[in-house]
C-alpha cells in the first residue's frame, strides 16, 4: 500500500481510537485516500484496511478493551449506531456498546454505503449510511 494512504489510514485510526474524529469525518478520510472498506475484528485487536487493488493494510489494536457479550442484539447494536449518528457516541464510546451488544466485529464497505456488524453465532445486522 502506498505509504501515502498508509499514513491516512493510521493517522485516521488513531483519531477515531482517541474519540477525536466522529463515523462521517473517517469515511471522508479513507474514501479520499483510496479506501474501498476495512473490517474491526475486536476479538483480535485489530482492523484492517481494503484497497481496489488488493492491497491490505492491518492495524493492531493491543491495548483495546474487549468485553463482548454472549449474546448478539441488534436492538443495542442499532441503538449505538444511532447515538453516534447523532453525535452523542465518538469511537470509544460505540465500541463499548456495542460489544455490550454482543459484537465481535463489522465490515464499513465505503463504496457500498453500508456497515455488517457480526455476533459470535453468526448474527449480521446491516445498517445503510444515512443520507
Amino acid at each position: 500500500m502506498d505509504s501515502a494512504v498508509a499514513s491516512i489510514v493510521r493517522d485516521t485510526a488513531a483519531a477515531s481510537n482517541e474519540g477525536r474524529m466522529h463515523f462521517g469525518q473517517v469515511v471522508g478520510a479513507l474514501l479520499g485516500a483510496g479506501i474501498e472498506s476495512y473490517s474491526v475484528d475486536y476479538r483480535a485487536r485489530r482492523t484492517t484496511y481494503y484497497v481496489p487493488t488488493g492491497e491490505t493494510l492491518t492495524v493492531d489494536h493491543p491495548d483495546m478493551d474487549v468485553t463482548i457479550e454472549q449474546d448478539f442484539s441488534a436492538e443495542g447494536i442499532k441503538a449505538a449506531i444511532l447515538g453516534a449518528q447523532r453525535g452523542e457516541l465518538m469511537y470509544p464510546q460505540f465500541k463499548h456498546l456495542s460489544q455490550l451488544a454482543g459484537c465481535i466485529g463489522y465490515t464499513v464497505w465505503l463504496t457500498g454505503r453500508h456497515v455488517s456488524y457480526f455476533g459470535r453465532r453468526g448474527e449480521v445486522h446491516i445498517e445503510p449510511f444515512p443520507n
